[in-house]
């Protein structure tokens, strides 16, 4: 009798974990690369994080090859808050990464992405609804440390400029057609309510899961104000 209560009582005290560790640790996930890259040498360039009115990480992203290669990621996004973007970095929003390219591809490596959102129409789009990468919004590999002195006028003007850590090494990354969209469902779960991706990151409708702690302390350090402007 004794066994059997400690097996409900293990059983019971197991629920919340195995419901909210997901989510939660796609969350968690994300603050660990952010703060992983965020203090590599010749990392994102402070003048581009700091002009960024959103941020997207995208732990582990796999690679397949088969006839087509292709990409599947699931991640956070986090915007500075308040209609003009000008508060601390907000509630993150659950993002998926999906698409196709053609040619050669390492089957089944995983690669992180950290995607800056440069201007307030990139934000809107991509929180609204499925975006394509280089066409729905315009996306460039984003220049690290020195580089930005040599980007051109297309880098600077692209709003989105994207990054990738694999095997421990950090660089620009071309994601175009890869397309971008709010995942509802796991928000859902999440926050445990019916909540869009605008009402999460704009709107401070919600406050930040603590798995979000890590990740919100490194973006509110390193870039505490929008230099956008």
């Amino acid at each position: 009798m004794k066994y059997l209560s400690i097996l409900v009582m293990v059983g019971i005290l197991g629920l919340p974990v195995g419901a909210q560790s997901k989510e939660e640790q796609r969350v968690q996930n994300a603050g660990t690369v952010i703060k992983e890259i965020l203090n590599v040498p010749n990392d994102i360039p402070q003048q581009l994080l700091d002009k960024a009115e959103c941020v997207i990480v995208l732990p582990s992203v796999i690679k397949f090859a088969f006839v087509f290669g292709g990409s599947y990621g699931r991640g956070v996004m986090t915007c500075r808050s308040g209609k003009d973007f000008a508060g601390p970095w907000s509630a993150p929003t659950m993002m998926a990464l999906e698409g196709g390219s053609f040619g050669l591809q390492a089957g089944g490596q995983a690669t992180d992405y950290v995607l800056l959102v440069m201007n307030p129409r990139g934000a809107d789009s991509i929180l609204s609804s499925k975006v394509k990468l280089g066409a729905g919004v315009s996306a460039a590999a984003g220049p690290k440390g020195r580089d930005l002195i040599a980007a051109t006028d297309v880098v600077l003007r692209a709003e989105v400029l994207s990054y990738s850590r694999s095997r421990g090494l950090f660089a620009g990354a071309f994601l175009d057609g890869s397309t971008l969209r709010p995942d509802n469902e796991a928000n859902n779960r999440l926050y445990k309510q019916n909540i869009t991706a605008k009402e999460i990151v704009l709107q401070t409708k919600i406050s930040p899961p603590s798995a979000g702690a890590e990740m919100l302390f490194e973006l509110n350090n390193r870039s505490p104000k929008n230099r956008s402007s």
